[in-house]
């Protein structure tokens, strides 16, 4: 069990983030493509290179996109103008659009103010959950929830709502934790519509790759250790352990792992890479520690992870 280390009373960093220092999503040959998520990177690679073979696909609504012959990679980059929920439903309206005859297999989500309520009293992750879940629906219909990959959202101190979204020729399977229970199914209590997306996706591609969502100390649809930062910790290598052995998935020594560490606080990072470097992290893996709110403002910690042997994500240096 990790020491406990309560953040609670922790002042989160105030100084925005400039276009210049935020964490970029690079995508494609020589990469040509390049959106700016907002959040600042306090350790490790400050971007990450998408599909570093791919070539430019054009323009499909809001969306910028690459491919090869096996992926397709598209990011958008809009600005919220406090319409959260109708410019996230017409941002996934256009990557559902983009993303017709190929499987999604991950999406990320940068959103600003993410904890901080709208002119209408609500807060801006139940907007913006709402209104990509008006956009699945319409799309594929009352049964949506069974087509949503893996997903992360997470906050930035940005005017621009960033979405890229990652889509595969290869089949692919979307997966829950047994521990937790599935986000689309969540409760009334966390907002007028459930947030949309699977625990992880697997792609039984040529080479395997499995994409984690955004993972942190929700037990059920609870949050565990509120405001607690390390006994979030456990909570989410807990829940990250069962979703592999769910997927079936052993990582072999070979196989590249890449993680993104998301924290509130910046007075937690030492004591958060420290117990991942002492029980998860090993000398080969690419890990980011970024500044950002998470989608409950009590949770202090979110772990995405990527898992394959393919050059699909790898951070550049």
């Amino acid at each position: 069990m990790a020491t406990n280390f309560n953040a609670s009373d922790s002042r989160p960093l105030t100084m925005r983030t400039t276009e210049t220092d935020a964490f970029r999503v690079l995508v494609g040959a020589n990469r040509v493509g390049s959106f700016n998520t907002g959040i600042a990177t306090w350790d490790g690679p400050a971007d990450e290179w998408l599909l570093p073979q791919a070539r430019a696909a054009g323009r499909s609504g809001g969306f910028t996109l690459f491919a090869d012959d096996h992926w397709l990679v598209g990011g958008a980059r809009v600005d919220i103008a406090s319409r959260y929920e109708q410019t996230t439903q017409r941002v996934y309206t256009d990557l559902l659009a983009a993303a017709h005859g190929w499987n999604l297999a991950r999406i990320w989500n940068y959103v600003p103010e993410i904890n901080e309520a709208g002119p209408d009293g609500l807060e801006h992750y139940r907007a913006f959950s709402r209104g990509r879940s008006i956009a699945f629906e319409q799309h594929f219909g009352p049964d949506f929830a069974s087509k949503v990959s893996s997903a992360s959202a997470v906050g930035c101190p940005s005017d621009h709502l960033t979405v890229v979204f990652a889509a595969t020729r290869a089949p692919t399977r979307h997966l829950e934790n047994p521990l937790q229970v599935p986000a689309y199914h969540y409760p009334s209590t966390y907002g007028p519509r459930a947030p949309s997306f699977a625990r992880a996706t697997i792609v039984d591609g040529e080479r395997r790759m499995l994409f984690i969502s955004g993972t942190a100390a929700v037990r059920g649809h609870q949050t565990i250790a509120p405001g607690d930062t390390m006994g979030q910790l456990d909570c989410t290598l807990e829940n990250l352990a069962e979703i592999t052995r769910a997927a079936d998935h052993v990582a072999t020594a070979a196989q590249a792992r890449h993680f993104k560490v998301y924290l509130r606080h910046p007075t937690d990072l030492h004591a958060v890479r420290t117990e991942l470097t002492k029980r998860l992290l090993r000398s080969t893996d690419t890990v980011s520690y970024l500044h950002a709110d998470i989608c409950r403002d009590h949770l202090n910690v979110e772990i995405e992870v990527t898992l394959g042997d393919s050059p699909f994500a790898r951070q550049s240096a």
